[in-house]
């Protein structure tokens, strides 16, 4: 049995998606299963319709017409990556991390940081209509290719 860098074991057992995140937060046992416990439900109030992954052997994903952010888990800091967060508007001030990139952002969360709900169920809904205005630009990117190639 190998352990991750974030200082937990692989969940045993397969299962779906939601229950490897399940026994994630069940095995941290301290601040961190509560904090991503706690990002996951205002995540899940955000958007209803979240999609939730198991990607790279064990980081909870949430998508919605694409990847939103991650879940990470280490020894200090639970760390969510928006997948497109130097997209975002951040009126609040939430990334605190990641912040020379040019597109992913991250906040992390150390052990008593409080979490300001409203501003990260904006960033979460940001980070969803991010996806939807991408996914319908891109067709119009992909009829143009096409058409470029027919008359090539």
């Amino acid at each position: 049995m190998s352990v991750k860098k974030s200082g937990a074991k692989e969940p045993s057992g397969g299962g779906s998606p939601s229950r490897l995140i399940d026994a994630r937060i069940e095995e941290l046992g301290d601040w961190r299963g509560q904090t991503l416990a706690r990002v996951r439900m205002l995540i899940r109030q955000a958007v209803p319709d979240v999609v939730e992954e198991w990607k790279w052997r064990g980081v909870p994903v949430w998508s919605h017409g694409g990847i939103l952010c991650t879940g990470e888990t280490y020894k200090s800091v639970v760390k969510m990556t928006f997948a497109n967060g130097a997209s975002l508007e951040d009126p609040s001030g939430l990334f605190n991390s990641s912040l020379e990139g040019n597109v992913r952002r991250a906040i992390d969360f150390h052990e008593g940081d409080k979490i300001d709900e409203r501003a990260l169920k904006n960033l979460m809904r940001a980070a969803v209509d991010y996806n939807q205005a991408k996914s319908k630009k891109a067709p119009a990117r992909k009829q143009a290719k096409a058409k470029k190639t027919r008359t090539a």
